[in-house]
């Protein structure tokens, strides 16, 4: 149902609404609070820019951010990984247009972002700009079989980039369900959200990414997701109450450049394959451990030592991910905490990826990982681990939140502050607010 400023307004006062905000964001009167100013700012501002808009009603919706838990570096190789959306997300007020063009203004660009919807072949020059993630989704919406039309968008994110939170993905999910909701009553489910969004990313902004990002923004909570079919991976929400545990996720920001890293990123999953292929296989989800052991040996003279080590790593990351999952739906947060401090220390010893050889004097999220547990000594609580691609960025961190004041203190004095954004894990993925208010 299309929606007011004054019905928004009203709307926000309610019961109901409060009780999604909590689940969205967390359940501080003051977030909420600062959420409701949030969404109202963003109305009123979408009213300012679409003044032809008046009074016939917009669209409210809101995509997560993501966070990887668990699998790190085994996607590519056909494995399981444990993702979840985060409560930091980017918002939408949208209304359909009165002709076939795309205008779409996002908080902190001077210029709209206009697409017309006669011309959606992809742009060589727009290649890793907005544009061609808009253009891309309107046509692989439209070739998919759905409706799709113009519309005005005032977008605002929470998910800034280089957070190592998906901020493109999140923007992808959110532009493919705001055509969901404007012109296909919400029939476009979201595992097809995301990979309209991943399409867009591989075929016009020219990124060979995988699912993960979006498909976790797209579904939120907990989710895991088997990769062992790449074209139809296996998706399960799992149902976990993660504010009942007194415990904040938090991602750190060590401050390190990703400048420059590209051969580092792409040595892993080629170095796995090249192990995999050693052993007459393509991916290491197709060998197994007993097998690599075998033939060290020969894997040695042929691959090196760090081959070797990152296919072990693999190996029982990707198990290691079906032991967190089953924690996690027992109810076992402990047991799930033990497996992630798992996941960190295989990262840093076999996977190797939390600095690069090409400057070793600049270890930061090595440090943050030391200072972290040493924090955690003798507590026998929280757990920490790289986040996501690694090299340089961000680690990620459960903390007790007894000791959440302590630790912040602590980190920002080294990383500067700012360096620590607390986070929550939000229940939901990709959703129209007017459908839930």
């Amino acid at each position: 149902m299309m929606m007011t400023l004054e019905l928004l307004k009203e709307k926000l006062s309610g019961e109901k609404s409060r009780a999604l905000l909590a689940k969205l964001y967390g359940q501080a009167p003051e977030i909420i609070e600062k959420q409701v100013e949030r969404y109202i700012q963003a109305v009123e501002n979408f009213y300012r820019i679409f003044t032809q808009q008046g009074s016939s009603g917009f669209y409210v919706l809101s995509t997560p951010g993501r966070t990887e838990i668990g699998g790190n570096h085994t996607d590519h190789n056909a494995g399981r990984v444990l993702a979840a959306g985060v409560s930091l997300d980017a918002i939408a007020v949208a209304a359909p247009s009165r002709d076939k063009v795309i205008r779409v203004y996002s908080e902190g660009y001077p210029e709209p972002f206009v697409v017309e919807l006669d011309s959606l072949a992809p742009r060589k020059e727009e290649e890793g700009t907005t544009l061609a993630l808009i253009r891309g989704i309107a046509k692989r919406v439209g070739e998919l079989g759905y409706r799709i039309g113009g519309f005005d968008a005032y977008i605002t994110s929470d998910v800034l980039g280089g957070s190592g939170l998906s901020s493109s993905a999140c923007i992808e999910v959110l532009l493919g369900n705001i055509i969901n909701h404007l012109y296909n009553e919400g029939r476009i489910d979201e595992i097809l959200l995301a990979k309209i969004g991943q399409y867009a990313e591989n075929v016009y902004f020219n990124k060979p990414c995988g699912l993960m990002d979006q498909i976790a923004c797209a579904v939120g909570g907990f989710v895991t997701i088997d990769f062992k079919d790449f074209d139809n991976p296996i998706v399960r929400k799992i149902e976990f109450d993660f504010t009942a545990q007194n415990y904040s996720l938090l991602v750190i920001n060590t401050g390190g450049s990703h400048a420059d890293l590209t051969d580092d990123y792409a040595s892993i999953p080629r170095e796995m394959k090249a192990v995999a292929g050693a052993l007459g296989k393509k991916v290491c989800r197709e060998i197994t451990m007993e097998e690599v052991i075998k033939n060290i040996p020969g894997l040695r003279k042929q691959l090196g030592d760090r081959a070797i080590l990152r296919a072990m790593h693999f190996l029982a990351e990707d198990e290691r991910v079906v032991r967190q999952v089953e924690a996690l739906e027992r109810g076992d947060f402990e047991g799930f905490l033990r497996l992630v401090n798992e996941s960190g220390n295989s990262s840093w010893k076999w996977l190797q990826n939390c600095f690069t050889n090409k400057d070793p004097n600049e270890q930061g999220i090595t440090l943050a990982l030391s200072v972290t547990e040493n924090f955690l000594k003798n507590t026998g609580k929280g757990a920490c681990r790289v986040h996501g691609g690694g090299f340089a960025g961000t680690v990620l961190v459960f903390m007790p939140n007894e000791l959440l004041n302590g630790y912040v203190e602590l980190i920002e004095s080294i990383f500067g502050e700012g360096s620590v954004t607390v986070l929550s894990i939000r229940p939901y993925g990709t959703l129209c607010v007017n459908s839930n208010i």
